[in-house]
């Protein structure tokens, strides 16, 4: 299962702080328990680094340096799991980070949530289930034994 990173899981505030969306935190917590593995898929400028990795480590300078939440962030929860665009052209609302991901996933279901239409959307046409989050009247963050039973019909 993949995230977008900012106003889905992280809010950034006003004065440029940032913190946990509601509920988020408890989220992951949920998601871990239940063993299921998450990665983010994020736009960062590709000059933060030459690879996956490199652009991560600075996305986490970035946001560590700003954190205000009385709980760190679960960078560890990602692992090598952070997709993020090589080359400007990448950059999301592009088809290519989702591709990566479906990619490295395999033969298994793969979920995406995110805050904007257009991005659940891109993700829904490459065979993602895909989830707005926040949306009123409904579930902030999809179902986490929904998310579950997808994995068990995948197999």
């Amino acid at each position: 299962m993949y995230f977008d990173l900012g106003e889905t899981l992280l809010h950034t505030a006003g004065d440029g702080s940032t913190d946990y969306q509601p509920g988020a935190a408890s989220y992951l917590h949920a998601l871990r328990a239940r063993h299921i593995r998450v990665g983010l898929i994020t736009n960062v400028p590709p000059s933060w680094g030459t690879t996956d990795a490199e652009r991560a480590a600075k996305l986490k300078e970035e946001v560590d340096a700003t954190w205000r939440g009385p709980v760190p962030f679960a960078w560890e929860d990602f692992a090598d799991r952070i997709l993020t665009p090589r080359a400007e052209v990448e950059r999301k609302p592009a088809r290519i980070l989702w591709e990566r991901a479906k990619a490295d996933s395999g033969r298994c279901r793969v979920v995406y949530e995110a805050e904007t239409a257009e991005e659940v959307t891109v993700a829904s046409s490459l065979g993602f289930v895909a989830y707005q989050v926040g949306r009123p009247h409904r579930p902030t963050f999809l179902p986490v034994g929904l998310i579950e039973r997808l994995g068990q019909r995948s197999r």
